[in-house]
């Protein structure tokens, strides 16, 4: 059967090329239409019952203000029904007033009191009308703030780590990534579906709703400007396609791709990958490794998952460290990196640490240290 009646059939080689070309660019604007947007990171939100009562009650307090203001100075006004105004006339006054209904049948005739509607009762009809219509100003504030703070990322955001895909493989990745000490703030995250970016933004993430191998969606994913992209989608021709586009912006980026098989290796270097992980042969070694040595399988792994008991982490030599050999660290040195240079277990060992040295080491987690 052909390609296209199979969806989830693999290709590779000259036929996954094909199938790259042969999409056309309308199918993967249709796709995505309208989604293409940014979600910062979710901020919280006061529930709206919450806002509703809120606001009730700060209109109910500018109103009995007024009606005590009124009610202590009734002397100044009239009522031009009999003439004396009592405290009920006092409540029917403020709630006309604050709501601009104004039926003039009761009015301010004294000095003070006309003096008193200038300088407070008019402030607190404007405080009064603020609060009715705070919906919509608050939806409008919240939009600027919005755009305020997308303005604000696209300034700063330099050298960031761009993740395409947030699925299994790419929320693992954020967390390792997370957990290496790399900030949420350098993060970006693109996916085609609402419910992963929606996911992203409440991880506190930045993400881009749109598809991947677009090259306006990577470019609102301020790609040409990052260190970093990881490239995690569900197929291997999407995976290709993507590297492609992402290694057009950036030629300096360091680009990962998670392919599912290792046929499509060699293309997806081609394309421009730094590093290709196959998921199905990972699995599979892992797979042995777990039933010739069990224990063996646990450690790896503890060691790729951080805080789960042990964590295999690179990091810079501590002035401490410095002039040592790796033996005499606290924790189990397996490399050094110097100069861009990996010095393993073997050649390493006896090399006495340097100050700008950085070493690929065993150790536990602060919490589990701490204890």
């Amino acid at each position: 059967m052909k390609g296209d009646e199979q969806p989830h059939t693999q290709r590779t080689g000259a036929p996954l090329l094909r199938s790259l070309w042969y999409r056309s660019r309308k199918e993967a604007r249709d796709d995505v239409e309208a989604g293409r947007s940014i979600t910062m990171p979710t901020q919280t939100v006061v529930p709206p019952l919450q806002q509703v009562i809120k606001r009730l009650v700060m209109a109910m307090t500018v109103l009995v203000i007024t009606v005590m203001i009124v009610y202590f100075d009734r002397a100044g006004y009239t009522d031009n029904s009999d003439g004396s105004v009592d405290f009920i006339d006092a409540a029917y006054y403020a709630t006309v007033t604050l709501s601009t209904t104004g039926y003039g049948d009761i009015t301010p005739v004294s000095d003070s009191a006309r003096l008193i509607n200038i300088f407070v009762i008019t402030p607190l009809r404007v405080l009064f009308l603020i609060i009715l219509v705070g919906t919509t100003l608050e939806v409008l504030t919240e939009r600027t703030r919005q755009q305020v703070r997308i303005h604000r990322w696209r300034s700063r955001t330099r050298n960031h780590v761009v993740v395409i895909g947030y699925g299994t493989k790419g929320r693992h990745a954020v967390r390792t990534l997370v957990g290496q000490g790399i900030g949420k703030d350098r993060i970006v995250v693109v996916d085609a579906q609402s419910k992963a970016v929606t996911a992203a933004g409440d991880d506190g993430l930045v993400a881009i709703s749109g598809d991947a191998t677009l090259t306006d969606t990577l470019l609102k994913a301020e790609l040409q400007r990052a260190s970093q992209v990881i490239v995690a989608p569900q197929r291997d021709e999407t995976a290709t396609l993507i590297t492609l586009t992402a290694r057009q912006l950036n030629r300096r980026a360091t680009i990962v791709v998670a392919v599912r098989e290792d046929e499509n290796v060699p293309l997806l270097k081609q394309s421009g990958a730094d590093t290709v992980v196959t998921s199905s042969s990972s699995a599979g070694r892992l797979l042995g490794t777990f039933m010739a040595s069990p224990p063996t399988a646990r450690t790896l792994e503890d060691l790729m998952t951080l805080g789960s008991g042990l964590d295999l982490i690179e990091r810079t030599v501590t002035p401490e460290e410095v002039g040592r050999t790796p033996r005499e660290c606290d924790d189990l040195v397996l490399a050094i990196v110097r100069d861009r240079k990996r010095l393993d277990y073997a050649v390493g060992w006896q090399t006495e640490l340097r100050a700008g040295d950085r070493v690929i080491a065993v150790s536990r987690p602060v919490t589990e240290t701490a204890e």
